[in-house]
């Protein structure tokens, strides 16, 4: 019988390994609206879109580890002048 406890101990050592191994998913991009020009950092484990009313956007980098990363990103845009806000 102590052989089963080692057996699941091990087991939950090796999936917490692999999860602290594994990179990091991405889930933060950038968004533009049409009509306004003001990008936006959006999450992307949010499980809803943004509402494409009354304006459409488009997504305007690839998707980044952390949210600083992206709001760099869009300080970077919008000293180009590629974003208002």
């Amino acid at each position: 019988m102590r052989r089963l406890p080692a057996l699941c101990a091990a087991a939950c050592i090796a999936v917490a390994a692999v999860a602290v191994v594994s990179p990091a998913e991405a889930g933060y991009y950038l968004i533009r609206w049409d009509n306004t020009g003001v990008c936006q950092v959006w999450n992307d484990t949010l499980t809803f879109k943004p509402w494409q009313w009354p304006s459409n956007y488009k997504v305007i980098s690839k998707p980044v580890p952390t949210f600083s990363a992206a709001f760099a990103a869009k300080e970077t845009l919008r000293q180009q002048g590629r974003c208002t806000v």
